[in-house]
């Protein structure tokens, strides 16, 4: 299969790949991933009926990632923020305020399982995580984020109004990149989010200078 079999324009939205998709992205054989396949260092599933092969997204990423691949070629140019917090009012503002901002992309949970989910199959860049979770903690989703190498270099920000000194020192302890109390200042949670993910804040978003709960 060659190169121009293979649309590039849609790479960052596509989740399944054939074994000739792959090996244009791997920039080897077709035989190869095929052999890498059939010796289960290559996890997919084979189209019922048929001898074809099928590799998701997250599997192709592991394993480009394990042989020294480069993956940018399947990144969207967007920084993705995965939201966690149980209360939906908080949800609703980050996705108003952040979805302004056409370089983000953002995706929410309310809970620690669906966070540990999400984690996974959306890939973010920055997590803004509450501490205090209905079914978990903030130290373990932290401590959970940094024991996986492939989301080891996830920004992790931490937002609570409820947690004293020592918490804070336990949640930097376990991972967090910082901690922001509640209220904040709308502004100031903007640039913390640009300087966490390495870009300019939007000057549209800089405007914001409400107080949140």
């Amino acid at each position: 299969m060659s190169e121009d079999k293979l649309d590039l324009s849609n790479l960052a939205d596509k989740r399944i790949f054939t074994t000739g998709e792959a090996a244009v992205l791997c920039k080897v054989s077709q035989q190869t991933i095929i052999r890498c396949f059939d010796a289960g260092r290559l996890n997919g599933f084979r189209v019922p009926g048929s001898k074809f092969r099928r590799i998701p997204r997250e599997e192709l990423i592991r394993f480009m990632r394990s042989n020294d691949i480069t993956t940018s070629v399947l990144e969207s140019p967007r920084k993705r923020v995965l939201v966690v917090d149980d209360d939906a009012q908080i949800l609703e503002l980050f996705v108003d305020l952040l979805s302004r901002d056409p370089r983000l992309e953002v995706k929410t949970a309310s809970n620690g399982y669906d966070a540990g989910a999400f984690t996974e199959s959306f890939r973010p860049h920055l997590v803004l995580l509450d501490y205090m979770l209905p079914d978990i903690n903030g130290n373990h989703v932290c401590e959970r984020l940094r024991k996986n190498p492939n989301l080891s270099d996830v920004k992790i920000l931490c937002v609570s109004g409820v947690v004293d000194a020592s918490e804070v020192e336990g949640l930097k302890a376990a991972g967090a990149d910082d901690f922001i109390k509640k209220p904040f200042d709308l502004a100031h949670m903007v640039r913390r989010i640009s300087e966490l993910l390495g870009i300019e804040p939007s000057s549209s978003l800089m405007g914001q200078t409400a107080i949140t709960r």
